[in-house]
């Protein structure tokens, strides 16, 4: 397996590549990403690993340019999952999510080129409805978010209905049901008294 290109990054904030031994710009690390080039960003000094550090820099700055693929609200999504239970699920199936995309769009432009070899690659976007393909791709990630969210509803919906009927069965932070009072014994009844006859 070849090594990492490695790119140090120093106190500040200019970025060297030691492969060419030359200082990059952030945009030009972009480029790196897009040709599939196995890199790794550390520190100078202390050759702390800075590499996811950088990448979300660089969607940072996509997001905050240009078409933003994910939404105001796909985002408060992705932050209420940080310390959730299912934060590592989430993630995961994030990760998968982007991955099938991918391998999907790869194989529709190989078999769009064998039919259409004339056709440039940027006139997929226009294939796909007029939509820029970040935009598409957000969607994709927006409905696969919320398919993992209904599922945690309903999971926590079905628990709930498993277990009604158990004492402990309460919700979390809901108070305990007031115990009923106890009703008073009821009196033992009094003999009947004899009547005495009269004489």
């Amino acid at each position: 397996m070849a090594t990492p290109r490695i790119i140090k990054k120093y106190p500040n904030r200019r970025l060297y590549d030691t492969e060419t031994s030359t200082y990059i710009t952030l945009a030009e690390v972009k480029d790196l990403v897009l040709q599939y080039q196995d890199f790794r960003v550390q520190d100078a000094k202390s050759g702390e690993d800075l590499t996811r550090a950088i990448l979300l820099q660089i969607i940072l700055e996509e997001e905050s340019g240009g078409v933003p693929m994910f939404s105001q609200e796909m985002l408060a999504n992705i932050i209420r999952y940080y310390g959730h239970s299912m934060q590592g699920l989430m993630g995961s199936y994030l990760e998968r999510s982007i991955h099938t995309f991918h391998e999907a769009q790869k194989r529709f432009q190989e078999q769009a080129q064998v039919l259409m070899p004339k056709v440039p690659t940027d006139a997929f976007a226009n294939m796909m409805g007029g939509q820029h393909i970040p935009q598409v791709m957000g969607g994709y990630l927006e409905k696969g978010a919320k398919a993992v969210i209904d599922m945690q509803d309903e999971l926590r919906s079905q628990a709930m209905k498993l277990f009604a009927g158990f004492p402990y069965a309460q919700p979390p932070g809901t108070p305990p049901e007031a115990a009923p009072e106890p009703k008073p014994a009821p009196k033992a009844a009094r003999p009947a008294r004899k009547t005495r006859a009269k004489k």
